[in-house]
């Protein structure tokens, strides 16, 4: 039997192996009929169903949400095998990583281990820079020797393409699968695996341990296709656990109501405060770009963070003007080493590769590196705040770029803006909130001088 169908689900148009081990598989209809419409059983997706002829003769149609992992027509049956956990028992722990976590990181592990033992539900939420990725290793560790199946889990490429060779570290003799779109690699059938969201469409009751990171993060929040995928992921009795440190407000509710359990971490893993906000107002800024007016506000703030010769990242809500600001910064400082980057650029992972390897003194971006990369010691710079892509939460994980690594635990964050608006007000009160909680619980250093 081949394993890579284990926990999979594919329809014969897209399955590549063995012709005759879909016979001996499960069989399901790609759709079902349920409260009088037809519903995708790989997405759940009930609305964008496209008609259109078909050789099957009937009047067919195919689900357009979840068109970029293979048509799936009316007409078409999905396979699956049910995952057996098909892996070696392991006869001593698999983590390999050698780190000691704080005493606030063992107490958020310690609750991930019961979580995973008691197969329940769990909210870690904690603050950008907290060392979320280290709380997670024993309890993966846990499952592993249970001959269980993980998944971590994010929205964004970046953030799995972060996670995968720290896993890969932490659990040095455990094979993992990274699955993105337009990966090279084929899928191979393994006990660990990292994913984007959009990935996990393609299992059906395949994880004993699912972790979904950055939660709140675009595009998996509010999208009920990727949330039936999750759900669809994961085995009837597995564990869940979402991360992040800024949950949508509905899951904030939820915790509450003591519907959801959560576990919140106020303070970072180093001990000293999130870096605090600085609203800086810019006047019409997009006009500088446009004017090349040397003199603007914005111009004025660029060059105090070139004069201060430190590492920084500039933040912007679109691509063009984003382009069009680092040309001009090429012909005014063309001593300096800096770049753009954004969903769009087929370079993105080496650029942020070199930037975190110091090549670059400071990366132009959009949203795309708001949350899950870290560099060593930076400044962070938001340029537009008032655009709505900046949300409370965006804007929040934006400031937590700055100070995360111990030996650098500060930094500037500034808000730039044409006019303030009410999610970057919130994101401010949320910051400052987050440190009077993790100072009222005594987990800052007790003199900011000692920063």
């Amino acid at each position: 039997m081949d394993k890579n169908l284990y926990g999979r689900e594919i329809s014969s148009a897209e399955w590549e192996g063995d012709p005759t081990i879909l016979e001996v598989s499960q069989k399901c209809p790609a759709f079902n009929m349920e409260n009088g419409k037809w519903r995708c059983q790989r997405c759940g997706n009930s609305e964008q169903l496209i008609k259109g002829p078909c050789n099957c003769g009937d009047d067919c149609f195919f689900c357009a949400a979840c068109l970029n992992m293979g048509k799936l027509k009316k007409c078409t049956l999905l396979y699956s095998l049910p995952e057996i956990n098909e892996f070696p028992q392991l006869t001593h722990s698999p983590l390999t990583w050698e780190g000691e976590l704080s005493a606030e990181q063992k107490r958020a592990s310690d609750a991930i281990a019961t979580t995973w033992a008691e197969r329940g539900e769990r909210l870690i939420w904690a603050v950008a820079g907290s060392g979320k990725t280290e709380m997670i290793f024993q309890g993966i560790s846990d499952c592993l020797q249970a001959k269980g199946r993980i998944c971590i889990a994010s929205p964004r490429i970046d953030v799995c393409l972060e996670l995968a060779p720290r896993l890969e570290a932490a659990f040095s003799g455990i094979p993992l699968a990274l699955l993105f779109g337009g990966m090279e690699d084929a899928y191979c059938y393994t006990q660990l695996t990292i994913a984007t969201t959009h990935q996990l469409l393609r299992f059906k009751a395949a994880f004993d341990l699912l972790i979904i990171d950055e939660v709140d993060s675009f595009p998996f929040h509010n999208d009920k296709t990727l949330n039936f995928g999750a759900e669809k992921a994961r085995k009837p009795n597995g564990a869940l656990l979402y991360l992040t440190a800024t949950p949508p407000r509905e899951m904030q509710k939820r915790v509450k109501q003591a519907k959801l359990v959560a576990t919140i971490l106020p303070a970072r893993y180093h001990r000293y405060p999130l870096p605090e906000v600085t609203c800086k107002w810019l006047g019409d800024w997009r006009k500088s770009i446009q004017k090349k007016n040397r003199r603007s506000l914005l111009m004025k703030y660029i060059h105090q963070l070139i004069q201060s010769e430190r590492r920084f990242l500039l933040f912007m809500p679109h691509i063009g003007l984003m382009k069009e600001l680092e040309n001009w910064l090429h012909l005014l400082y063309p001593e300096l080493s800096f770049t753009s980057v954004s969903a769009e650029d087929p370079k993105r992972v080496e650029k942020v590769k070199a930037m975190r390897q110091e090549q670059y003194r400071f990366l132009i971006t959009t949203t795309i590196l708001e949350r899950g990369v870290t560099f060593r010691d930076i400044d962070v710079f938001v340029i537009g705040t008032e655009d709505r892509v900046f949300t409370e939460s965006s804007l929040v994980q934006i400031a937590g770029r700055a100070g995360r690594h111990k030996d650098f635990p500060t930094g500037l964050v500034w808000y730039g803006h044409y006019g303030q608006t009410r999610a970057a007000k919130r994101a401010v009160r949320q910051i400052i909130s987050m440190n009077n909680e993790a100072r009222k619980g005594g987990l800052l250093h007790a003199k900011l001088s000692d920063v």
